[in-house]
């Protein structure tokens, strides 16, 4: 029986709060981060709707942004490594980004890892940058899980950060119609850009029991996958790429059990909701209700690459905090570049009964 890869730590900065626990209570909640631009403004004349932390000058921009967002939850998951007196881990840094999109540098993501290796006295031994937006965490967790069930690792940091707040990144989402506005040159199916930085902890089962750490979830699967047929082409999606990548994940599901949670980076934008539809039509038997999830982009509005870790983190409250339906929580991701991955997560009680 290969070794279980446990959640056992995370942290938050979002537009919501400034740590994990704090930001899923207002999710669960219903809370809406929303408000005005301070001075961007759309073409109907009104100022743009964001979803912006609160507690972050609006006038701060570029990878400096990104480091405020980001270091916070970063220290806030490391956290568990600080005591104990236990050697340092073999461990690795995923660091999920944004995709290339106007207002944003090629050299951010060097100059990210080069703050966190500096802040953390060179606590990773490797690291790998994920640039695809949305599916880009998810896509590290797969990458970690198999490096972890290996025993190449110890441990693995995933991080996700993402600001859409950057002036050129707002002026080209309204100019691809995507920026939600309630103006009759906007579009009522756009999204609200947001932002946030977010961190979790995966770490072997064995590791984690030597270390006394009580897992907030397990990870059963992951699946990931590219779907050809885009936005902003002239193709119809099917969801063929999000069934692929939900399929794979949905292989480790416990025999007897159905996915009772599940969430989702749907924000509004008719093709996902598209995707999504074909893709639970042909899964439905593997989910108590397939259109029974949870979209938090009502709450913080789109967070693009920070959005997997986030969602991982709320199925691990919900599981911590005994508000969940049920044992099993389900996450999938879908990118414009085409990435489409999944995670299957557990409480960590469930795989312990099935293995009995």
């Amino acid at each position: 029986m290969r070794e279980a890869v446990y959640i056992v730590a995370m942290g938050a900065r979002t537009p919501l709060g400034n740590d994990a626990w704090s930001t899923a209570a207002a999710v669960r909640a219903g809370i809406s981060a929303f408000s005005q631009h301070p001075y961007m403004i759309d073409t109907a004349g009104q100022p743009m709707r964001v979803s912006m932390s609160p507690s972050i000058d609006p006038a701060l921009q570029g990878v400096q942004r990104l480091e405020v967002l980001l270091y916070p939850a970063i220290e806030q998951a490391l956290r568990p490594l600080s005591t104990g007196g236990h050697p340092a881990p073999r461990m690795a840094l995923a660091l999920a980004v944004s995709s290339p999109r106007a207002g944003v540098s090629a050299q951010w993501p060097q100059q990210l890892l080069q703050g966190i290796q500096q802040r953390h006295a060179r606590q990773f031994q490797a690291a790998a940058v994920f640039a695809a937006g949305h599916a880009s965490a998810l896509l590290g967790v797969n990458a970690a899980c198999a490096k972890l069930r290996q025993g190449e690792l110890d441990a693995c940091l995933v991080a996700g950060v993402d600001s859409h707040l950057e002036p050129e990144t707002l002026e080209a989402l309204e100019a691809d119609d995507q920026l939600h506005g309630a103006g009759p040159l906007n579009n009522a199916w756009g999204f609200i850009p947001g932002e946030a930085g977010a961190a979790i902890l995966l770490m072997r089962e064995s590791v984690a029991r030597e270390r006394g750490l009580v897992p907030l979830a397990t990870v059963l699967g992951t699946g990931v996958a590219s779907e050809p047929k885009r936005i902003k082409t002239e193709t119809v999606c099917l969801g063929e790429g999000l069934t692929l990548a939900c399929g794979q994940a949905l292989t480790a599901l416990p025999a007897g059990y159905r996915v009772s949670d599940i969430y989702c980076d749907m924000n509004g934008e008719p093709y996902r909701a598209d995707e999504y539809g074909f893709t639970a039509l042909r899964l439905k038997e593997h989910f108590e209700s397939a259109s029974d999830f949870v979209a938090p982009a009502d709450c913080w509005g789109d967070l693009a690459a920070a959005g997997g870790v986030l969602h991982l983190i709320l199925a691990c409250a919900a599981n911590t905090k005994r508000y969940a339906r049920g044992p099993l929580a389900f996450v999938w991701a879908s990118s414009e570049g085409g990435e489409r991955a999944a995670v299957l997560m557990a409480a960590a009680q469930t795989v312990q009964q099935q293995a009995a």
